[in-house]
């Protein structure tokens, strides 16, 4: 199978980018529209929670400089939105390995799946918004939790002597997961991603003992 054929089509990356955009922000609206803020629900006991909350800042809820902060990462976002399709493009066009290639559409469509929440929620849930929001100022809404672990650091440790611990804590979507999930297989795969092309050995022409012999 040629190189070319190998390579996976791009309709393939649009539609990787697609499924991952509607998954996300279907249950982003569903969560929106049915849950009050903080309110959750258990589906696997105490470790697999839907619980509501909504961050103003980057993934896993870290926030950023207050209103203009959020502008700015609102802005550089769609910015890297536009240099991930560019270098996509530029992989496909020169043979990137298609894993790799799909790596990289599930971190665009993580980064647009944010990007939409930042751009557009703050004005079509003004209705039910918690908060004044406007064009690029929505907040991105979060809902995954696995509290995997719920203990206490024993009283013996250096860290935190006896106060919680809880693995796993940061409350995540969709995208975030998305964008996780590319990063994460393009750091185990690398090698296999980034292969180095083996160059042919070069024959040398037979010198003139060899010739005589």
């Amino acid at each position: 199978m040629s190189e070319t054929l190998k390579r996976i089509k791009p309709l393939w990356l649009v539609v990787t980018v697609l499924l991952v955009l509607i998954a996300d922000q279907s249950l982003k609206y569903w969560v929106k529209t049915n849950f009050a803020f903080g309110e959750e629900k258990h589906l696997a006991g105490n470790w697999f929670i839907l619980h509501f909350t909504e961050n103003n800042g980057m993934a896993f809820g870290i926030g950023f400089g207050g209103q203009h902060g959020k502008l700015i990462l609102t802005l550089f976002r769609i910015v890297a939105v536009g240099g991930i399709i560019y270098y996509i493009i530029h992989q496909y066009k020169n043979g990137g390995h298609r894993g790799f290639l799909l790596c990289l559409a599930l971190i665009l469509a993580g980064a647009v799946g944010n990007i939409i929440d930042s751009v557009f929620y703050g004005v079509f849930f003004e209705e039910i918004n918690r908060y004044h929001g406007g064009w690029f100022h929505g907040q991105v809404v979060d809902m995954l939790y696995f509290p995997v672990i719920e203990t206490h650091y024993p009283e013996w440790s250096p860290f935190n002597p006896g106060e919680e611990f809880i693995f796993f804590r940061p409350v995540f979507n969709l995208a975030d997961a998305s964008i996780s999930a590319g990063v994460i297989a393009i750091f185990i795969f690398q090698r296999r991603y980034f292969k180095k092309e083996e160059t042919a050995e070069i024959i040398q022409p037979p010198s003139n003992d060899e010739a005589v012999a």
